[in-house]
């Protein structure tokens, strides 16, 4: 069974769009799923939202946290409350289209336990691209990153990854950072448990009403980067 999980955050205005469109493919594709929209704290009506629509879709259940928490909090829940074989999480902007699942789910095999989806290696295409200072902050990140820990991966920040059950759980079990870097986390994870990685190629599109402040997280993102290795010891 696959399992989805979107972490929303004051998603009122587009999940609805975003949870018929996942609906269309999920049951297009034949298989046994479940969706699971976990609320990261809001202060719209995403819950109620999402709750109308659960209340029609068997396959899908809503979790809500108790109050703002970060998107890796809202991740972690879902991950680790999902019952799938796979699990993939996704932005609830849909980004990166849900039709690009299957490229990820083929890179799969008895080395490969993560796959992540990328906007910065041969053969992704971006549809539409951020705006120039959140592009380059996104660049600059995953560049120290890559020199700090992560060597070979490059793009982390994509929202759209893959686990085997297995690698989910042992990966998402002690994340310990539960905002904007916890994709860092994560992998490192994965690394230090020596679970193989692919970075897959998809197509992207920047979506506007961003919950990322180019500001506030690039500052943050340096203090996290300096702790990542201390916090990612299992």
């Amino acid at each position: 069974m696959l399992s989805v999980v979107i972490p929303a955050y004051n998603e009122s205005a587009r999940l609805p769009a975003t949870l018929e469109r996942l609906r269309n493919y999920l049951d297009a594709a034949g298989e046994p799923y479940q969706l699971i929209v976990v609320d990261d704290g809001s202060s719209d009506d995403t819950v109620a939202r999402a709750e109308a629509t659960a209340a029609e879709w068997p396959q899908m259940c809503v979790i809500r946290l108790p109050r703002n928490m970060g998107k890796g909090a809202a991740v972690r829940a879902g991950m680790l409350a999902a019952s799938g074989e796979l699990r993939l999480f996704t932005d609830a902007d849909l980004s990166a289209p849900i039709e690009e699942l299957p490229k990820l789910r083929e890179h799969l095999s008895a080395a490969v336990q993560v796959v992540i989806g990328s906007r910065a290696v041969a053969g992704s295409v971006i549809e539409e691209h951020q705006p120039g200072r959140r592009e380059t902050m996104g660049r600059v990140y995953n560049r120290l990153l890559q020199f700090v820990a992560l060597r070979g991966l490059n793009d982390t920040q994509c929202g759209f990854k893959l686990f085997t059950a297995a690698a989910a759980e042992q990966c998402f079990g002690p994340l310990r950072t539960l905002r904007f870097g916890f994709d860092a986390e994560v992998l490192l994870r994965a690394r230090r448990l020596g679970l193989g990685i692919a970075e897959v190629p998809v197509r992207w599109g920047h979506r506007e009403d961003s919950r990322v402040s180019a500001m506030r997280d690039s500052l943050r993102t340096l203090y996290e980067l300096m702790v990542l290795r201390i916090k990612a010891r299992p």
